[in-house]
């Protein structure tokens, strides 16, 4: 990463804000520090490696659909894209770990996700017996 931006944005982190973009969502939208948690969830996720580039859009897809709700989501990409990742939900959620799982929990304890996402999913910030 850039120091202070002195050195320009880190490679990981200009590659998820394209990926944003190709998702729907402007970069702008997602604060720094939210950006630097996923970088470093993807990271950790890959052995402390920068992730793989395809791996972004996958990543963002599902960021975008936290952030902006179905409808917008959806509108954005188109009905295939938000049944998969609505899937992709899913799936995380019956785990309930995983670098997806990670990513929308950041997305629910930052206040990044739309409300109409959390009543969707039935999501809560509070462990079981909480």
């Amino acid at each position: 990463m850039g120091f202070f931006g002195l050195f320009g944005r880190s490679e990981d982190l200009r590659q998820l804000d394209v990926a944003l973009r190709g998702a729907g969502l402007h970069p702008a939208l997602v604060p720094e520090g939210a950006k630097l948690a996923i970088s470093n969830l993807l990271k950790d996720d890959n052995g402390g490696s920068y992730a793989d580039p395809a791996t972004y859009p996958h990543v963002a897809d599902l960021i975008a659909y936290c952030l902006l709700g179905h409808d917008t989501f959806e509108g954005e990409v188109g009905p295939d894209r938000a049944r998969q990742v609505e899937d992709r939900i899913g799936v995380a959620l019956d785990a309930g770990e995983g670098v997806d799982a990670d990513l929308i929990l950041l997305t629910l304890h930052s206040k990044l996700i739309q409300p109409s996402v959390v009543d969707r999913f039935g999501l809560s910030a509070e462990k079981d017996g909480e």
